[in-house]
């Protein structure tokens, strides 16, 4: 029996997954999921999630197009944790190195990446499970190498160690220096500073708005 939890569980106490077998499960057509040391969990958003989410889609495929990188920028594609065949991760946005697909074993069949030298930028857009995109992928993906990740908790929702207190919006951009993530936070009129792509004119307000906007 597989199973499928709507929060993020402790422990299963049912029968643990691989994450070849939950690919094969994976509906297509309703649901997003994710799998955690071998259970199921639904990832729940809200439709301020999404405008907050295709916003940065947008512009960033923009940066792709306008200076002709060698990336892929997509909503669908999972990433394995190091050292585990029973958890994999679904990010909201993910832009990879299209050149270095073919080293990928699993990217043909399963649209799964399983190196971090593959992938150029992850993004999270918080919702209320925010406890894992502060702690267990960022410990994923620091571990896999991937050099830069950002949190965008446009709602606030992190805990106060994360975003400090009084707790606001915040896009919390960490990048991989000597191997271990160090963290940039950006808040309101702030312009974002990334190193993949140094040239975006982005302030962390403009991506809030988004989310507040109807």
């Amino acid at each position: 029996m597989i199973q499928i939890s709507e929060k993020k569980p402790a422990l299963s106490t049912g029968k643990l997954i691989t994450l070849e077998e939950f690919l094969d499960w994976y509906p297509k057509d309703s649901g997003t999921y994710e799998l955690y040391n071998g259970v199921i969990v639904e990832m729940i958003t809200i439709g301020s999630h999404e405008k907050v989410t295709s916003f940065l889609l947008l512009k960033l495929a923009f940066q792709i197009e306008s200076f002709t990188l060698a990336y892929l920028l997509s909503q669908e594609v999972f990433i394995k944790a190091i050292n585990s065949d029973e958890t994999g991760f679904k990010p909201d946005l993910i832009i990879f190195d299209k050149n270095a697909l073919n080293n990928e074993p699993m990217w043909e069949k399963r649209s799964t990446i399983t190196q971090g030298k593959t992938v150029r930028l992850v993004i999270e857009v918080v919702s209320t499970n925010w406890e894992d995109d502060y702690q267990r992928k960022l410990e994923c993906y620091e571990k896999l190498g991937i050099p830069e990740y950002w949190i965008v908790d446009y709602l606030g929702l992190g805990g106060r160690r994360f975003i400090g207190h009084p707790k606001q919006p915040t896009i919390s951009i960490y990048q991989l220096i000597e191997d271990e993530y160090m963290v940039k936070q950006f808040r309101g009129n702030e312009r974002i500073e990334s190193n993949i792509f140094p040239d975006l004119n982005l302030t962390a307000q403009q991506i809030f708005d988004e989310g507040i906007l109807s």
